[in-house]
């Protein structure tokens, strides 16, 4: 293989991680704003007063928390990796 063609994979290989990256960061920024419009809906409409309501909230809290720091932590993983794979990668040849 030559230098040219080792070049034009590595470009089209970040490019595709680019688009990726884009793809994913919308995807959870849009569930992100659908959760808040329902969670603002629920406590709008809510009667907090009630124990049972005040119950399931605390609940939904108790369950999606774990998951979104869940997802937070796995993402600067495979953050981390990305980029050690790009370092890897951008290191000059002996």
């Amino acid at each position: 293989m030559t230098n040219v063609s080792l070049d034009s994979m590595r470009a089209r290989a970040l490019s595709e991680m680019d688009a990726a990256r884009r793809n994913v960061r919308l995807a959870f920024f849009g569930a992100c704003f659908v959760e808040a419009i329902c969670l603002g809906a629920f406590l709008v409409t809510a009667n907090l007063h009630d124990p049972l309501l005040r119950l399931l909230l605390f609940g939904v809290g108790l369950i999606y928390m774990p998951l979104v720091l869940g997802l937070v932590a796995l993402g600067a993983y495979v953050d981390r990796c990305t980029l050690r794979i790009l370092a890897r990668l951008d290191e000059p040849k002996e």
